[in-house]
């Protein structure tokens, strides 16, 4: 299993970045796939994750109506918009799974096992 996540960067408060997060070794149509952060200081967290087989979507309250989460199977890639970014969204966002949860809720809350290397994400101007 491995995830290669791209596309962080240095954004204005209230722009745009769009992370993608290609997998191999598995299939982008069972297990849960999600994105993670983690600031200067503070514990890695959950901010976003997808059931791929029926879809259903789990967000940090942080992130709810600013970020989106979704896939392309046929790229086995995960993308996570992310809109209005503000200063506390700076952290190294990290791609994840696990291929024991199918739960979008369960992988966001209990943590997955495999781990892509993180993207930086600075929100600064």
């Amino acid at each position: 299993v491995q995830l290669q996540a791209s596309g962080g960067g240095l954004v204005q408060p209230g722009g745009s970045l769009t992370l993608s997060c290609v997998v191999s070794g598995f299939t982008l149509n069972r297990p849960a796939v999600g994105w993670f952060r983690q600031a200067p200081g503070k514990e890695r967290e959950g901010v976003s994750c997808l059931s791929t087989w029926n879809d259903i979507t789990h967000y940090a309250d942080a992130v709810k109506g600013r970020f989106t989460i979704s896939r392309d199977t046929a790229k086995n890639t995960v993308y996570l918009q992310m809109n209005n970014l503000r200063p506390e969204d700076t952290a190294v966002y990290y791609c994840a799974t696990d291929l024991g949860h199918s739960s979008s809720y369960a992988l966001c809350n209990n943590g997955p096992t495999d781990w892509g290397q993180g993207t930086q994400v600075t929100v600064s101007s």
